[in-house]
């Protein structure tokens, strides 16, 4: 056994006593460090690079398809569907719809008219 612990019973008992109380107290800070360190963290993480967003208008109760905007655009309605970069380009190309004056989608993908 280590040489430092006293040999005797009630102090041996004295000592684990002390020892709980102290792992309970370094428990305590382990667990204040790890609230604080998730308080800094971001909630969520930023995607790379711009994202793009679908924006719809209702018409007759119906969803359709306004205009394209960067992500995070506050021009973009409440209605939206998330795009990856294809689907933006396909949306702005081939299927009509408009580019947001405003965050200009159409210049981050290359789409000029």
């Amino acid at each position: 056994m280590s040489d430092f612990l006293p040999p005797d019973l009630p102090r041996l008992r004295v000592l684990e006593t002390w020892a709980e109380i102290m792992l309970g107290e370094i428990r305590q800070r382990i667990a204040e460090a790890e609230q604080r360190e998730a308080a800094m963290r971001p909630v969520r993480p930023r995607p790379e690079g711009p994202t793009w967003v679908l924006s719809y208008l209702r018409e007759g109760g119906q969803p359709v398809a306004d205009s394209v905007h960067v992500g995070g655009c506050s021009m973009a309605s409440r209605h939206t569907r998330s795009l990856d970069r294809e689907q933006a380009r396909e949306a702005l190309a081939s299927r009509g719809v408009r580019a947001c004056e405003i965050c200009r989608p159409d210049s981050e993908l290359g789409i000029l008219d």
